[in-house]
């Protein structure tokens, strides 16, 4: 019997007025899900296509389409990896493959990834770039959660983090400039972060022309997002970066998260994993490297109005492993 193979893109309504980094706002969050069933199984994976890395809704079910025949009659995980570049829709298809052994198996992918029982992490809350009156009063709602991340958009960016600090003055604050800064506003945004002890910028400048970051002191973490995706990208941001973004989106599942993971260890990167805005399913199997993430950023389900059946549970910021109705 060969498998069966289902490709849905959905939308999923984002709470209140949308959501926005410095590339634009959105209002729905987007995402295509992938199921694979065999002897009466079925295994699911969810990716969100990113417009960043040339990707929609259309390209990414055509990158699945065109290996669905060869899944079918079998595809392995392993197999994969070399089949279909790393992305969107390679991620979507590992994820539904881990799905699927671990339902065949009656083992979780924790066990069968070699992992100890997955437990709860603590997530960061993210709140949209707008102006700093705006931002001043998301982080007076939001002060009471351990950890905050802060969309930025270049410009404006020290009087945005200055209010969010102001109104959010226990909170662990990290800051996402989505590769919005440059040489007219570097000094005095990273000036800001650190008044504001803010423990880890991500992607302050754009990919491929972060090169200054290997000539400077650092007085505040600096992460890599955009100029990350899996690990042959390590070695050249050792220079530039203290940590890395890990996003099963980016890296193309699983698979390659754990590996990626693994080397940045090596490597002495401080590790954050992070998402795309999907639902709770695409946050599933992220939880696998949160385990031992110095920083975590999961939080994409809190933002929607809507999510799917057996959402993960967030109590909080408190984000426990997701049931196995779910995934995994």
């Amino acid at each position: 019997m060969t498998r069966q193979i289902s490709i849905e893109t959905e939308r999923f309504k984002i709470a209140g007025e949308g959501f926005a980094i410095s590339r634009g706002r959105r209002t729905h969050a987007e995402v295509l899900m992938v199921s694979i069933s065999d002897g009466g199984v079925t295994g699911r994976g969810e990716c969100v296509p990113y417009a960043r890395y040339n990707e929609s809704l259309d390209s990414v079910t055509a990158q699945i389409r065109a290996v669905e025949s060869a899944l079918a009659g079998g595809m392995s995980r392993e197999e994969l990896q070399n089949v279909v570049a790393a992305g969107a829709a390679r991620n979507a298809i590992d994820c539904a493959l881990w799905d699927l052994e671990a339902k065949q198996s009656g083992k979780t992918v924790a066990e069968l990834a070699g992992f100890a029982p997955l437990k709860e992490v603590t997530t960061a809350y993210t709140l949209s770039v707008d102006t700093p009156e705006k931002m001043a009063k998301a982080a007076a709602e939001a002060a009471s959660r351990p950890l905050l991340k802060v969309k930025l958009a270049g410009q404006g960016d020290a009087e945005r983090i200055a209010a969010v600090r102001s109104n959010a003055p226990h909170s662990r604050l990290m800051v996402d400039a989505n590769e919005a800064w440059d040489e007219s506003c570097f000094e005095e945004n990273m000036a800001a972060c650190q008044a504001a002890d803010v423990a880890l910028i991500e992607q302050p400048l754009p990919a491929g022309k972060d090169e200054l970051l290997g000539e400077i002191d650092r007085p505040v973490v600096c992460c890599a997002d955009e100029s990350l995706h899996t690990r042959k990208d390590l070695p050249v941001l050792r220079k530039r970066y203290d940590a890395i973004n890990m996003k099963l989106d980016k890296a193309g599942g699983l698979t390659e998260l754990i590996a990626l993971a693994d080397e940045a260890k090596k490597l002495d990167f401080q590790l954050f994993v992070g998402c795309m805005l999907g639902t709770s399913l695409a946050m599933a199997p992220a939880m696998l490297i949160a385990q031992a993430a110095d920083f975590v950023d999961l939080d994409a389900p809190l933002l929607l109005a809507e999510d799917r059946d057996n959402p993960i549970r967030y109590d909080g910021s408190i984000m426990f492993p997701a049931s196995p109705a779910l995934w995994g």
